[in-house]
């Protein structure tokens, strides 16, 4: 039997982890849930979203069956992952953190800017990642306020985001950073505007993949790598998306964004 994993992140952002897991695993089923009643999480304390991520593994592990789950959000990530592979030990738990080794490997001139959520970069397991793979580089940490929300509401050219894009990318080319992560998986759906904003001389780092191997490492015995593909094709028997908060977002970005013409489902956790 194909495997069945649960995929969870505050709002739409974690859409961009489930393309990676669906093009590099074909055969296994996943259930999408976005927290959006209680997005984001990068501005919220600890405390909620350790709940918050402990309900919805909850639910994923025991309503919907699923054998393992993805943490498709660096805030849960850094807030929470350890505390739900202590709670149940016997399933593995993927997260998402941000790219700082790889970084460090692309960079050139060892200045490195890391864009995140607040509650990401003011969080220990951050700084381990630094003290860990980064001794050797200058890491500019770049938080982000508001702009995970923004892309939240659906429209990659409002005002609004297309300011905060502005701001922060110019802070980093102020800062001469010539790699760049990406440290919220929200951000990959501005990636493009991101990256003409930093100019063709900065790579940017977005680590979808790297948790889409993992996972097919744990759970799929059959794997393929489409990392070129922008838009997805799975039948709607393979694929379920859900969210605590309104349907009509979630279906209208995964639509526009992915492709995905698969009705979403409302859930209360």
């Amino acid at each position: 039997m194909p495997p069945l994993i649960g995929v969870f992140d505050s709002g739409v952002g974690g859409l961009s982890v489930l393309r990676a897991l669906c093009l590099r695993m074909p055969q296994a089923h996943f259930v999408y849930l976005a927290d959006s009643a209680h997005a984001p999480y990068g501005e919220r304390s600890d405390d909620y979203v350790l709940d918050r991520s402990s309900r919805i593994t909850r639910y994923l592990l025991q309503h919907e069956g699923c054998q393992g789950v993805v943490v498709a959000c660096n805030t849960a990530t850094a807030v929470a992952v350890q505390q739900l592979r202590s709670e149940w030990p016997s399933i593995s738990v993927v997260g998402v953190e941000p790219g700082v080794k790889p970084a460090v490997a692309t960079s050139r001139n060892h200045r490195i800017g890391v864009m995140a959520t607040t509650a990401t970069l003011r969080h220990p397991r951050f700084q381990h990642l630094i003290q860990s793979y980064a001794a050797s580089a200058m890491v500019i940490a770049q938080p982000c306020p508001g702009l995970a929300l923004a892309i939240e509401q659906g429209d990659l050219h409002s005002p609004e985001l297309q300011s905060l894009l502005d701001q922060f990318c110019g802070q980093l080319r102020d800062k001469q950073a010539d790699t760049v992560v990406l440290g919220c998986t929200h951000y990959a759906f501005v990636y493009e505007q991101i990256a003409q904003r930093l100019g063709p001389e900065v790579r940017l780092i977005d680590t979808a993949e790297a948790v889409a191997r993992q996972a097919a490492r744990l759970w799929s015995t059959e794997t393929t790598s489409l990392t070129s593909a922008k838009t997805l094709h799975r039948p709607a028997s393979n694929l379920k998306l859900q969210t605590s908060g309104p349907i009509e977002p979630l279906e209208h970005i995964a639509h526009h964004w992915l492709n995905l013409r698969l009705s979403v489902q409302h859930v209360n956790i």
